[in-house]
């Protein structure tokens, strides 16, 4: 399992993988195609980073770098990590995830935050066994959204 950055002209690969992703887990989605308009639009822009698990490819992650209010280093957040079922147990979620901390480390980051649900025991294993913590105090945080 190899992973690598994605360009502007992965961008129908990753739009079916986005797809796929919000598909399985019943998640509204604009579909495959305007997926990968936006992708490639936002790779152009350098407002994207994307990783690629090959062969396949077999999975995504998308991460954002922002501005750090805290420190004067990088923010990056992970927006997205889906593996396609069938390559799952393989070590594709794995090898993105070392590739994504590596990546964020080496543009300077200090901080990696994400969120996934909580009945994703295996993302939860995944992002526990890398080191992430769950700041739970026995009080929920909540997450809002509002389309505007």
């Amino acid at each position: 399992m190899t992973v690598r950055e994605a360009t502007p002209e992965d961008a129908e690969a990753i739009g079916r993988l986005l797809d796929a992703f919000n598909r399985e887990f019943d998640e509204p989605t604009p579909g495959a195609a305007a997926l990968a308009e936006r992708a490639e639009q936002l790779l152009t822009d350098g407002e994207l980073t994307v990783l690629l698990a090959e062969p396949g490819p077999a999975g995504v992650a998308v991460l954002r770098f922002r501005p750090s209010l805290w420190t004067e280093a990088l923010e990056c957040h992970l927006a997205e990590l889906f593996v396609v079922p069938e390559q799952r147990g393989r070590g594709a979620g794995r090898a993105l995830m070392d590739t994504a901390l590596a990546l964020a480390r080496h543009r300077g980051a200090d901080y990696m935050d994400l969120a996934t649900s909580e009945d994703d025991v295996a993302a939860r294993a995944l992002y526990e066994s890398l080191g992430f913590t769950n700041r739970d105090d026995g009080t929920a945080m909540l997450f809002y959204e509002r389309e505007l």
